[in-house]
């Protein structure tokens, strides 16, 4: 079985695909080779209207539903989604352009992994018992209702089931707008929860530009927003969702600094720089784009480096021998291309890559400077591209005053043998998810967000239900009410 890059519809509203051709047109473009693949259309007011209205419908219902049964249908789901990984592992290729050999086992798996952990943990929803004298107080914990959640194009299927696992488990709804770059994923997402049980209305999917995101954000039935995305969409979304007091998380860009001692595995340390830099080619926010490296082993470590980057492996996406893949789109591709010319503008040493790959669709090569100061645009500016920056560093001080010398705090790692220096260094570290000896490792346990500017709240992990939910608390007397008067 084969999933058909055009879908049924281009919304996913109230249990059924949706169309409103009315609706602005969004070409689905597959970067491998710039062809249409599919043609969808932008959600008008009227059907935001539906999708809103649907969610609001269906929530008190499914609140009701115990933690357990409501579990139950998530887990099943991430059942499905195991059983159909390779379908929905195409499907993002095609969406994003992610080789296969990528989306196989980083993409719908995580999805799954978040449905089946959230789906376990809806079962545990509690609040607590507190005994004063013969009074008392209990707290509930209760569901906010109706959620909004807003994708970015990077990882589509597992953005929009780390939004919706949590929020469905606590007894929401959600209306989820995937980024109009790759917007196919999702609808996948919403038909495997309701194949699983999920009531029509529980989880929608409306396609769209900016002002679709505008519109669910403004709208007065909504009590959340969760936006994965850039920090200038993240100012306008939280302030917009400021003025209404909804509550919101934001998962945001990020520069963050990877730093590696001198007395580190240099092949451990080349591996996680490729890794933190060129896997689903470069466009992931919590890349390690900063590398710092001790004066020790810099060189060694371009040399390796520029060694293990021959076994770069360009084609078709669908091979799975292909093992990197074209940026996602022909814009992101010029914004890449135009920080690697202000790069060799002034001054880093371009050391590999750089340049673009005849033949069709938005390839660019895996592209390494070295000799980088921290006041270049390159050290300075997110590029969300295959663009590695190399520094070098003296002593431990200076390197964690560098690393922290920027407005993101997404993430960071550190590479060194001395385990004390390790710990010592993290602890320090002014970003919310951090690494010793390896690099981007988010397993579903573990709570993911920034500091700084690079986010609010945390995705996965057991706090994530309190991001998701809402406390409320009951004080029982057993006695009489006395008065002054």
């Amino acid at each position: 079985m084969t999933y058909a890059t055009q879908p049924e519809a281009s919304h996913f509203i109230d249990g059924q695909y949706v169309e409103d051709d009315s609706g602005a047109a969004l070409p689905v473009i597959y970067p491998a080779t710039g062809e249409t693949i599919a043609n969808l259309h932008a959600a008008t007011p009227a059907l935001v209207d539906r999708a809103l209205a649907a969610a609001k419908r269906a929530q008190p219902a499914w609140a009701a539903l115990t933690g357990t049964e409501r579990g139950r249908i998530l887990r099943r789901a991430a059942d499905i989604m195991r059983e159909r990984n390779r379908e929905l592992s195409e499907l993002e290729t095609k969406d994003t352009g992610k080789p296969l050999q990528e989306t196989l086992v980083a993409d719908a798996t995580s999805g799954a992994d978040a449905l089946e952990y959230f789906g376990g943990l809806a079962a545990t929803l509690a609040g607590e018992h507190i005994q004063l004298g013969e009074d008392f107080i209990y707290t509930r914990r209760e569901a906010l209702g109706v959620t909004v959640g807003i994708g970015a194009w990077n990882y589509p299927t597992q953005i929009a089931c780390w939004k919706a696992a949590p929020a469905l488990a606590c007894g929401n709804t959600m209306v989820f707008k995937p980024s109009e770059t790759t917007p196919l994923s999702a609808l996948k997402v919403a038909e495997i929860l309701v194949e699983a049980g999920a009531p029509p209305g529980v989880f929608n999917v409306v396609q769209g530009y900016g002002e679709v995101g505008a519109g669910l954000v403004d709208d007065d039935r909504v009590a959340k927003v969760s936006l994965t995305g850039s920090v200038p969409t993240g100012r306008k979304v939280y302030a917009s969702a400021a003025s209404g007091m909804k509550a919101v998380t934001m998962e945001l860009g990020g520069k963050s600094p990877l730093v590696i001692f001198d007395d580190a595995s240099l092949e451990d340390a080349v591996s996680a720089a490729i890794n933190a830099n060129f896997y689903s080619t470069g466009q992931i926010c919590s890349n390690g784009t900063r590398v710092f490296v001790q004066d020790g082993i810099r060189e060694a470590f371009l040399d390796r480096l520029a060694e293990r980057l021959k076994g770069v492996a360009m084609g078709d996406p669908l091979d799975e021998a292909t093992n990197f893949g074209p940026m996602v789109s022909a814009r992101q591709r010029e914004i890449v291309e135009g920080f690697i010319s202000q790069g060799v503008a002034e001054g880093a040493r371009l050391v590999a890559g750089g340049g673009r790959p005849e033949g069709e669709g938005y390839w660019i090569e895996p592209t390494v400077f070295a000799d980088v100061t921290d006041g270049m645009t390159i050290a300075r500016e997110e590029i969300f591209g295959p663009v590695m920056s190399v520094f070098g560093f003296s002593t431990e001080e200076e390197a964690l005053e560098r690393a922290n010398a920027t407005i993101y705090g997404l993430s960071a790692g550190v590479f060194t043998r001395d385990l004390a220096r390790a710990h010592r260094f993290v602890g320090r570290l002014q970003a919310g998810s951090c690494w010793i000896n390896t690099y981007n490792l988010t397993p579903v346990e573990a709570p993911f967000g920034g500091m700084k500017m690079s986010g609010v709240g945390r995705e996965n992990g057991q706090v994530a239900i309190e991001h998701w939910s809402q406390l409320k608390t009951v004080y029982v007397a057993m006695g009489e009410v006395e008065a002054p008067y």
